[in-house]
């Protein structure tokens, strides 16, 4: 045979083998990302921060909630842990959002400090 036509041969084969494997390597990439977007949808919570607006005692917690809600018309939450209420707002996703939000309700909430903690994304 002919060295030229041993050596196109040769190539072919490669070419066909390369394909064959780029398709499966598509197909394990394919299996992946659909894991990831299937583990995406069961698990919303991510890394965040969130602005604490107050920690102490019952009544003032739900003092501060209450004027919190009413000046700026966002919702507050209250929660308790052991042995403080926690009044706490947002769900910044970075650092940045955070800081812009705490520079306009330090003006009513001078405690109001930044939390770096899971949020619902």
């Amino acid at each position: 045979m002919n060295l030229k036509i041993i050596a196109k041969i040769i190539t072919l084969i490669c070419f066909i083998f390369s394909i064959s494997l780029n398709a499966q390597e598509e197909a394990k990439i394919d299996a992946v990302l659909a894991q990831k977007i299937e583990y995406n949808k069961n698990n919303r919570k991510g890394k965040g921060f969130k602005i604490q607006l107050y920690n102490g005692s019952e009544s003032k917690a739900y003092r501060v909630k209450g004027n919190f809600e009413v000046a700026y018309g966002i919702v507050a939450v209250l929660s308790y842990e052991s042995p403080e209420w926690k009044v706490r707002v947002g769900n910044y996703k970075t650092r940045l959002e955070a800081d812009r939000a705490l520079l306009i309700f330090k003006e009513k909430f001078a405690g109001a400090i930044i939390l770096e903690t899971k949020i619902w994304l």
